[in-house]
């Protein structure tokens, strides 16, 4: 009878070895999963922020080309800083072409031109954007919005 139980003991401790390991790689695996699921919620975050702020940068783009300074907007560009406020800087560009459209009604005979303006706003979480030595870096986040409008 002693032989038996002291063999039982000793498949009885490896069998509670396989468990504990298997347990442990199962409690690894959720660590994992959990710590890939918050960072995947982190960049969704600052992905609306920059969304947010590329939004913001072509209303203000616009304002500039139709009510602003940028009446003929001719390449412009300028770096909106949200850094305090949203962790993201904007780049907002103009350009802007003439067009014939048509008569001028207020004086026949004459074409009526028509400026047709470009705003292209990009946001990122970095000091310029875009920031093409930061694209493929982890945690780098970028979105561009482009908009036309024309002045008539």
């Amino acid at each position: 009878m002693k032989k038996q139980l002291q063999q039982q003991n000793g498949l009885g401790a490896v069998a509670v070895l396989i468990v504990l390991v298997v347990l442990a790689g199962l409690a690894a695996a959720i660590v994992r999963l959990s710590s890939s699921a918050a960072q995947a919620s982190a960049l969704d975050v600052t992905a609306s922020r920059a969304l947010q702020a590329a939004q913001a940068g072509t209303q203000w783009g616009l304002y500039q080309a139709l009510k602003g300074t940028w009446t003929t907007c001719a390449n412009l560009s300028q770096t909106l800083d949200f850094s305090s406020a949203l962790g993201m800087r904007v780049t907002v560009t103009c350009n802007s072409s003439l067009y014939n459209e048509g008569e001028n009604p207020a004086s026949p005979g004459t074409a009526k031109t028509l400026r047709v303006y470009t705003i292209d706003a990009i946001a990122c979480n970095s000091t310029a954007c875009p920031d093409n030595s930061r694209a493929l870096a982890p945690g780098y986040v970028e979105r561009r919005k482009v908009v036309q409008v024309s002045d008539s």
